[in-house]
């Protein structure tokens, strides 16, 4: 069986849904192809327990690490990607993320592109994505029009936390949320179930709310759901993709296409390009480099709890808050440390899940006085950190974390900034080298083919046709959250796949998306309880 499209996007994430958006407003015929299915809006969408204890959500596949164990990645399959499960802060790349960085442990590499490059695209990723923040209080701040939504209030306590940390010298500023008319009637709830927790009614922006409902209202775009590419084609001169092959009700089904589009996260699009191999590109495809699979990063990143033994903590939503004043390098530190960020409500469920056996009523008590927060350094990209295949097609992600003392300074200052604000024990616990969250960097883009595998419009050197717009093109991880940024490339990229291909647009792209109708239910053929 062979069906024919314009163009095949493969994943539904950041990058997909945010390119199957774009291109509905264009005459081109779109195929987004979703491994998973539609999330369902259901009472387990805010349980704690459901969604941490028992993974009601997660993909149930497993990986091995670099000794060749197995373990569960954080990996969610369904329409929006991981999206569904984000935390919605959407922070721009700072401008100096762009450029060559020097490390206390090595190097950061510079991008193909500037800041600048990225800002148009930037300002249309927040219009589609209902970031609210406030321009000019980060002193990281990039050079930027202001916010197209206002900054999200702290709560009293949250705002009070904030004048101690400006006491300390520090500088204090709202975290960017792409939240969906939050605190309004019908709008997000402001629930102390947003980081990490799926929402129940659609009003957190993401990848599904965002790009593909949108999209399919559209037309233009059709959606296959619990469909699996396996295998990128290529024509005899293995120049050209011709499509894909997909698994789709146990049958394998041929999509032929002008163009194809990966966006199914760094670990599986280089993943799929590896086992795309064939007798022209016995490496894998776009492989020429030896780079498809390498440089996997993913932040260091250490979870802290702030508690004050002596208060119940009251707030509900206390994602609002964060600073940078670590972010580049400094007198007292010459080196980058990273960024600190305020994080949802943490439950007890959520901490079982990591730590199983802590009582439940020291959790309680724990959790109900704490103030959470997130800790993240950049990680470098590493040539043995990579993915691989097994003989059998199993996924393998090597990754070793780095020594990284500038995490370690990073987490020591927010210790030190925290007790001075009040808060005398602070607990902390760091992601180990199973994560699998902002993961990057195996797909990398650059000038040159023999130093990178796609161009800086993200195609693939060595294929006239073949995209990747997921964050597997990143060189460089930088320490800010990478989710608005893969957002804004693949608008860039999209425009240029348009224009290239002369696909006519309907309305201008910055038009179009800052028109989108966010529906609060899941679409027609989308399950709900």
């Amino acid at each position: 069986m062979v069906e024919h499209f314009d163009v095949v996007i493969v994943g539904s994430g950041a990058g997909g849904g945010t390119m199957a958006r774009s291109l509905a407003g264009t005459n081109a015929r779109v195929l987004l192809v979703e491994r998973g299915d539609w999330m369902p809006q259901e009472e387990q969408n805010w349980d704690p327990v459901a969604v941490w204890r028992e993974n009601r959500y997660r993909a149930g596949e497993r990986w091995l690490d670099r000794r060749g164990k197995e373990f569960v990645p954080f990996m969610h399959y369904l329409v929006g990607g991981n999206t569904k499960m984000w935390g919605a802060v959407l922070y721009r790349l700072r401008e100096e993320d762009f450029q060559e960085v020097e490390h206390a442990d090595g190097i950061s590499p510079a991008w193909p592109i500037t800041y600048d490059d990225l800002a148009p695209w930037y300002d249309q990723a927040e219009e589609m994505y209902h970031v609210h923040g406030e321009a000019g209080v980060d002193p990281t701040d990039p050079v930027r029009r202001p916010f197209p939504h206002a900054a999200v209030p702290h709560e009293a306590e949250i705002e009070e936390l904030a004048e101690r940390l400006r006491a300390q010298g520090l500088h204090p500023a709202p975290l960017p949320l792409a939240l969906i008319d939050p605190g309004a009637s019908g709008g997000c709830q402001l629930c102390n179930t947003c980081n990490s927790f799926p929402c129940r009614v659609r009003r957190k922006a993401e990848a599904d709310t965002c790009g593909v409902s949108p999209a399919l209202d559209a037309g233009d775009v059709t959606l296959w759901t619990r469909s699996r590419v396996r295998r990128v084609l290529t024509d005899h001169s293995g120049e050209w993709a011709t499509g894909v092959v997909v698994e789709r009700d146990g049958e394998q089904v041929e999509v032929r296409a002008e163009v194809v589009v990966l966006s199914a996260g760094a670990v599986n699009s280089a993943a799929l390009l590896l086992a795309s191999a064939d007798e022209r590109h016995p490496d894998g495809l776009a492989n020429s480099s030896g780079l498809v699979g390498r440089r996997y990063m993913a932040h260091r990143a250490t979870m802290m709890e702030s508690v004050d033994l002596r208060r119940p903590h009251d707030t509900v939503f206390q994602k609002t808050l964060a600073i940078n004043d670590f972010y580049h390098a400094t007198d007292k530190h010459p080196f980058p440390l990273g960024n600190i960020q305020s994080q949802g409500r943490v439950h007890p469920a959520q901490v079982s899940s990591v730590v199983p056996l802590l009582p439940t009523k020291l959790l309680e008590g724990w959790t109900r006085r704490g103030v959470e927060w997130l800790a993240m350094s950049e990680d470098l990209p590493e040539e043995d950190n990579r993915v691989t295949l097994t003989p059998s097609g199993q996924v393998r992600l090597s990754y070793r974390r780095s020594a990284s003392p500038a995490h370690r300074l990073l987490v020591k200052e927010a210790r030190a900034m925290m007790r001075r604000a009040g808060y005398p024990v602070v607990i902390t616990h760091e992601f180990k080298n199973e994560n699998t969250t902002h993961q990057c960097g195996t797909v990398v883009f650059g000038d040159d083919p023999r130093t990178s595998v796609l161009d800086p419009m993200c195609r693939a050197h060595e294929l006239a046709n073949l995209y990747v717009v997921d964050a597997s093109f990143f060189p460089s991880s930088a320490a800010v959250n990478p989710g608005l940024t893969v957002v804004a490339q693949s608008l860039r990229v999209a425009d240029h796949i348009a224009s290239t291909h002369g696909w006519q647009r309907r309305t201008p792209v910055a038009e179009a998306l800052a028109s989108i109708s966010v529906p609060a239910s899941t679409p027609p053929g989308g399950p709900t309880s």
